[in-house]
């Protein structure tokens, strides 16, 4: 059901971009409305991994380094079939995840100093699992396609500011107008909803990789106190990149709004559980939390 909504949720802004193109910029400004896009997503597809980690000051950990984090990372890694992301720390109080890279093949996955420090050994294992399915997933990927067709609509806008748009279109200047100052909002709430879509999937996937359901649902429910409470500096002055987040670092209580970048935790939470009564799993008792040293 994911991967349906995902493709329905693609074809939308697909639609949306030969419309909008259609209508502000005809044959001509549509195309080099998505071939501008196109190399600035691709420049930021193979650059954006290592930007965020520079950005977040993360820094890689070695096996000798970290040897528990690691074996807990080649573990999943295997069950999840695909191959050993490089691991990084994040020295931040607010305990958090993400994973980037342009493939499974270079792919990064990051733990906040907070999230070894707040989860115990099995939750950990949830959130890397949930990482790891965004890797094979291809998420990175997916976002990538969808911010070009966003931001080949906005360019799209600008275009019909700055030029006046194609008013041979068949609703004439108001239609030019109305598609210039909602084709934006639209694509955004597209590409958001994508973005959501994803989480929920990479819940799901990451669940079945660590086999235990439950692992991941306490770990975000601990997440959504944690996070509300303690704040990220940095995700606060760069936003735009709060959607590479297990939970959204600048403000992990927010519900399903329009453009909200993940789930509500109450909902993702409410599925994992019902996900382990299929799975015929009751609660475990509870562990304290980093049973063993991490690093």
């Amino acid at each position: 059901m994911g991967y349906f909504r995902t493709a329905l949720l693609l074809a939308a802004m697909t639609g949306l971009f030969l419309a909008v193109g259609w209508m502000i910029g005809g044959r001509t400004g549509m195309a080099i409305a998505f071939v501008i896009a196109c190399g600035l997503n691709l420049f930021a597809y193979w650059n954006s991994d290592k930007m965020l980690l520079r950005m977040y000051g993360a820094r890689e950990v070695l096996r000798d380094n970290a040897p528990n984090l690691h074996a807990l990372v080649e573990e999943l890694a295997q069950r999840a079939g695909v191959p050993m992301p490089r691991v990084y720390l994040v020295e931040s109080q607010q305990p958090n995840a993400f994973a980037t890279g342009r493939s499974p093949t270079n792919a990064a996955l990051a733990v906040t100093s907070g999230l070894l420090a707040k989860l115990n050994e099995n939750e950990v294992a949830g959130v890397v699992a949930h990482e790891l399915a965004h890797i094979r997933n291809r998420d990175t990927l997916l976002m990538t396609i969808t911010a070009t067709l966003a931001g080949a609509i906005s360019m799209l806008v600008n275009f019909g500011l700055f030029f006046g748009g194609n008013r041979n279109n068949p609703l004439g200047i108001v239609g030019l107008i109305l598609v210039m100052i909602l084709a934006p909002i639209a694509a955004v709430l597209v590409q958001l909803a994508i973005s959501r879509s994803r989480e929920y999937e990479a819940d799901r996937v990451g669940a079945e990789i660590v086999g235990k359901p439950l692992w991941l649902a306490g770990a975000l429910e601990k997440l959504s106190h944690a996070s509300g409470r303690i704040a990220n500096e940095m995700a606060d002055r760069n936003p735009a990149t709060a959607h590479v987040f297990i939970v959204s670092p600048l403000n992990a209580r927010k519900v399903n709004g329009l453009f909200a970048t993940h789930p509500s935790l109450e909902s993702r939470i409410q599925r994992l559980v019902e996900m382990a009564e299929r799975m015929g799993q009751s609660p475990e008792p509870a562990i304290p939390a980093t049973p063993r040293p991490w690093g």
